[in-house]
């Protein structure tokens, strides 16, 4: 048995899987955020351990003779959190989240001291990453800084509290803008940049290599084996990757949870920082992926089911399924920029608009708005990677959206490619991690990462293709002539 850890930014989910590919079972614990201030987004990391501790305990209860049996561990986790702990392993403050904005101002000071950034990194410096927020937390915070003795990413803190060891994995270290994504190690230089050194960093090892074993007394805890080794795992979309099959160049998928993500696994470091496009390391050996991602995608949906006051977010589609056409071509056309936007824009004080509404808008319609609007931010991000010479083929789609066959049938018309659902695809990076740990004992990656079953495949619609790209157009327009007063709505 081997057993994924994947610590979203609600919940800690654990997942056991056997070595003949089937999901034992699944436990999820739900973890709380907080937002003290506006733009800010910040978790206590002992919330993640207490709740991978009762997730163990409930695997252990439900299935203990699998539980007792699991091999290795394998970990993923949400990106760019800013983890400070002192001399001691203590935590200095709460975690800094991906989603927290407060630093925006100090990626344009990162990018004035290291003007190199963006092509070492092989991304612009945006508040969600991690190395901006330490150089916020420097100014904001120098007491707090001047005790820092490490910084971990959320799931390799979840590391420490199980092996005793600070160690990150390529893929998650990609995405700090301290890594040299090309040569796969830390840069100095970048380091620097922000007062820090190698010294503050956990060791680099790759996703499916051991990191460690776990601490005799956190063995006997969960019930665990002596020895039981951790991977080094993933962040969260490559390890969702890993866990679909994504594993060689061309393989893709998007992604529809909090955020939307396309993801495109690459032979090499292939760039595009100049379109807010993500070059990170993949968590196996020798591969890269490009991402684009969007601040809000899923969450629209679950956003405009409370503005409408629907009782929950199927009953909204179903209102939105029965509308005739002309009615869709009568909707609002929607900017789904509800956190601000990463690619293409990067731009932190952009809003969500409803754009053309009128007497007849209706809850149905503002659904289909919503649908649509996310859909073509996945657009305007997979542009961005074929402007980087990546190659888009079939995509499968993942997350809380894929559970909407309007949506895959939207996203399949819109970039004009086949997107497939997959059966245990909402795993996610709980199964990427598990199948981490199961190369970390020796599996074999042809045999280890398999694609899962085909549920239902969706083609491009030449007549639906017909109606959205006027809309499209207007989309497009829409953001360049709001972008200023975006900019004085922030000020």
């Amino acid at each position: 048995m081997f057993l994924g850890i994947d610590l979203g930014t609600s919940e800690v989910k654990l997942l056991l899987l056997s070595d003949t590919h089937r999901i034992v079972a699944v436990a999820g614990e739900k973890i709380p955020i907080s937002r003290p201030r506006p733009s800010w987004s910040e978790q206590d990391p002992s919330h993640w351990w207490d709740a991978a501790c009762r997730a163990a305990a409930r695997l252990r209860e439900i299935v203990p003779e699998s539980f007792a049996a699991i091999r290795a561990i394998g970990l993923s986790g949400q990106m760019h959190g800013a983890t400070l702990v002192d001399a001691s392993d203590r935590v200095l403050r709460p975690a800094i989240l991906w989603n927290d904005t407060r630093a925006d101002a100090e990626c344009l000071e990162l990018t004035s001291r290291f003007p190199a950034l963006p092509a070492v990194a092989g991304n612009l410096a945006m508040p969600g990453f991690t190395a901006p927020k330490l150089v916020w937390v420097a100014k904001n915070e120098p007491e707090v800084f001047s005790r820092i003795a490490s910084v971990l990413l959320p799931k390799d803190y979840l590391r420490l509290c199980l092996t005793g060891e600070k160690a990150s994995d390529m893929s998650d270290a990609a995405g700090t803008l301290w890594l040299d994504v090309a040569r796969r190690d830390w840069s100095d230089d970048l380091l620097a940049a922000t007062g820090l050194a190698r010294r503050h960093m956990p060791r680099l090892v790759e996703g499916s290599d051991v990191s460690g074993t776990v601490l005799p007394a956190v063995a006997q805890s969960w019930g665990l084996a002596p020895g039981v080794i951790v991977a080094g795992g993933g962040g969260d979309n490559a390890a969702s990757a890993v866990g679909i099959g994504a594993v060689s160049p061309g393989d893709g998928f998007i992604s529809l949870g909090t955020s939307g993500v396309s993801f495109v696994v690459t032979d090499r470091f292939r760039p595009n920082p100049e379109s807010a496009v993500h070059a990170f390391c993949h968590a196996l050996p020798e591969r890269w992926h490009q991402m684009s991602v969007m601040l809000s995608a899923a969450s629209c949906l679950s956003w405009v089911t409370r503005l409408t006051g629907a009782s929950d977010e199927e009953s909204l589609l179903e209102q939105m399924k029965a509308l005739p056409p002309e009615a869709l071509d009568r909707a609002p056309v929607f900017l789904p920029y509800l956190s601000g936007e990463r690619t293409p824009h990067n731009d932190a004080t952009a809003r969500g608009v409803f754009f053309g509404m009128d007497h007849e808008t209706s809850a149905a319609s503002l659904a289909y708005s919503v649908l649509e609007g996310v859909a073509f931010g996945i657009l305007d991000g997979i542009a961005a990677l074929r402007a980087a010479g990546t190659r888009v083929g079939r995509m499968s789609l993942v997350g809380g959206g894929s559970r909407s066959p309007e949506w895959a049938q939207l996203l399949a018309t819109c970039l004009q490619t086949e997107i497939v659902t997959m059966q245990g695809a909402e795993a996610g990076g709980a199964l990427g991690a598990a199948r981490l740990g199961w190369l970390a004992a020796g599996g074999n990656e042809v045999e280890v990462c398999v694609a899962p079953a085909v549920n239902r495949l969706f083609a491009p619609d030449a007549a639906q293709l017909e109606r959205v790209l006027p809309r499209y157009g207007k989309f497009r327009e829409l953001y360049p002539r709001l972008k200023d007063l975006f900019a004085i709505g922030a000020a």
